[in-house]
């Protein structure tokens, strides 16, 4: 019996290369043409939004690295902690080098397959099966190399098929440095809302010793007869409001230390927490927008939506090679003997070379199917890429208009912060000399209370929106 090993002979390398080299040199999918923003040229204008808002940035912010603009050390590591141990940043990484094998193995079928085997095989044959009349054992021994169902890319389908899994590729390194960014600006957060709260906390346990003290001084008056019921009814009202503040402010504190280690990934030292959000106001840089065309096509989500889309378009490239003739390359090449010593001997080499074309005639209308989906899918991904720059345009345009008006939201609750202040101490001079009742003093505490923690507010608004800028513009993550 022949047996044979699969080898490609030099007078099939040739036919073969040039078959090689016309096909999979040009796909069938439509040319990508970007959308145009559906978007305004500029960034909104009126009272609201900062006249520099249509300056030019001196560095473009997504080439900004984040240790530019979080310029606070304690701020600083407990980044680098994040990059190190979030678990959301690593299964984004993870994705890259998944999306990266799906891409090399969907890259590998331009490229013949070429396999070795080595077999043998025995049987039997009974007498009526022989021709001899005689029964006989066949003994079959194949040692070779081939290439087998290899399909030649004439129509560009695996091609097409090649650059979609690329694009899905590079749209999965785009989520991993949204993600990146996302939990850079979401540690600054956790941290300045730590701050914050720790501030407020401050306050109350301030606000309670002094009151405190004001309590048991107007119970000795009211004790000689000089206050009444009232005034120390009133006294303690204050004093318990403080009391509240600081278990609630104390539980708050906890929570923002358990939502900062879990986005860190890892328990956070105690030397790199804040403690009072007077401390970080310098913690950030001020960012200067640049131009919506130059900032919102820079942003990993949108780029990321554009690589989608981008892939859906080389879908539609392989929904339609799908119409035509598809040729297969079969080719084998080998030695044989009936006897193992023999199978390299003269006279055993044997090859084959056969191509295989298949046309479709009736797949039931499944190819035509086929190409509409992959038409609606690239229309849906031409939606979801205009409605990410959509979105991005709004969450500019939002923080922008907060960026407009936070500063003198702040200049106003600082000069109201002082205002009531001096009314406290003219108010508590006015009650001592027996011009106002206690009821003017107790007001003034609480304005004052309240205007202190509404200042906090407005600061870690202030913060909290530079970091939102730094989010929303793209800012770099590296």
């Amino acid at each position: 019996m022949t047996i044979y090993i699969r080898r490609m002979t030099t007078a099939l390398c040739l036919p073969l290369s040039a078959l090689l080299y016309l096909g999979g040199c040009t796909t069938m999918a439509p040319k990508y043409s970007q959308p145009a923003a559906p978007v305004q040229a500029a960034w909104p204008s009126g009272p609201a939004y900062p006249a520099q808002a249509a300056a030019r940035s001196q560095k473009p912010l997504a080439e900004l690295p984040w240790r530019e603009f979080f310029v606070d050390e304690k701020l600083r590591k407990l980044i680098s902690l994040t990059l190190e141990n979030n678990r959301d940043l690593r299964v984004a990484a993870l994705n890259i080098e998944r999306a990266q094998a799906q891409y090399q193995i969907q890259r590998s079928d331009l490229f013949p397959k070429v396999d070795a085997s080595a077999e043998g095989s025995f049987q039997r044959l009974p007498a009526d099966f022989s021709g001899t009349g005689q029964a006989e054992t066949v003994h079959q021994y194949t040692v070779g190399l081939g290439v087998s169902s290899y399909e030649l890319d004439v129509f560009g389908r695996v091609r097409s098929l090649k650059d979609q899994a690329l694009e899905q590729y590079l749209a999965t390194e785009q989520a991993q440095r949204s993600v990146q960014i996302s939990l850079i600006s979401q540690v600054a957060a956790s941290y300045l809302t730590l701050a914050a709260d720790r501030e407020r906390l401050q306050v109350a346990r301030e606000t309670l010793a002094n009151q405190q003290g004001s309590y048991k001084l107007t119970r000795s008056r009211f004790e000689a007869g000089v206050s009444t019921a009232l005034d120390l009814n009133q006294a303690q009202t204050i004093v318990d409001s403080a009391r509240v503040d600081i278990a609630r402010y104390t539980t708050l504190v906890a929570q923002d230390e358990n939502a900062l280690s879990l986005v860190v990934g890892a328990p956070v030292p105690a030397e790199l927490l804040p403690q009072t959000l007077s401390e970080t106001l310098t913690a950030l840089k001020d960012l200067t927008p640049g131009l919506p065309s130059e900032v919102l096509l820079q942003r990993p989500d949108i780029l990321q939506a554009e690589g989608q889309l981008k892939g859906a378009n080389a879908n539609i490239g392989a929904a339609r090679a799908a119409f035509f003739p598809r040729i297969t390359l079969v080719s084998n090449v080998g030695f044989g003997s009936e006897e193992l010593t023999g199978l390299f001997t003269g006279g055993s080499f044997a090859w084959s070379f056969a191509p295989r074309i298949s046309l479709p005639i009736f797949e039931g209308g499944a190819n035509k199917a086929n190409l509409k989906v992959s038409e609606v899918d690239r229309d849906i991904a031409v939606a979801r890429y205009e409605k990410a720059i959509q979105t991005a345009f709004q969450e500019v345009a939002d923080a922008l208009a907060q960026r407009g008006t936070i500063d003198e939201q702040l200049a106003a609750q600082q000069s109201l912060t002082n205002a009531t202040a001096e009314s406290l101490k003219l108010s508590q001079a006015r009650y001592d000399k027996g011009v106002d009742s206690y009821l003017t003093v107790l007001d003034s505490q609480r304005s004052l209370y309240g205007a202190q923690q509404n200042l906090i507010g407005v600061r870690l608004a202030r913060l909290s929106n530079l970091v939102t800028l730094y989010k929303v513009l793209g800012g770099g993550n590296k």
